[in-house]
């Protein structure tokens, strides 16, 4: 069942796509969204960005994917090999 914060997070997304992606100056739209394939288009372009490029502070400024590839570079070099 849903709850308010549940909600929150929810509206925080909804936000961030209406301002950085559907809003009129959004550099992932390639010219007015005349069709719901304009839409889907420039959606995939935010999304991905999103999950990949965007800087997040929490990660120390940088994006979640530059993160993730040094985080498991970090921790293969650690880790012993698995014998069968």
């Amino acid at each position: 069942m849903a709850d308010a914060y549940d909600n929150a997070l929810a509206e925080t997304t909804i936000g961030l796509y209406k301002a950085e992606c559907i809003a009129d100056d959004s550099p992932f739209r390639k010219g007015p969204l005349r069709t719901v394939s304009d839409v889907e288009e420039a959606t995939s372009a935010w999304v991905h960005w999103y999950n990949t490029g965007r800087l997040m502070h929490r990660l120390g400024r940088i994006p979640p994917a530059e993160y993730g590839a040094k985080y498991y570079a970090e921790h293969r070099a650690d880790q012993p090999v698995a014998h069968k």
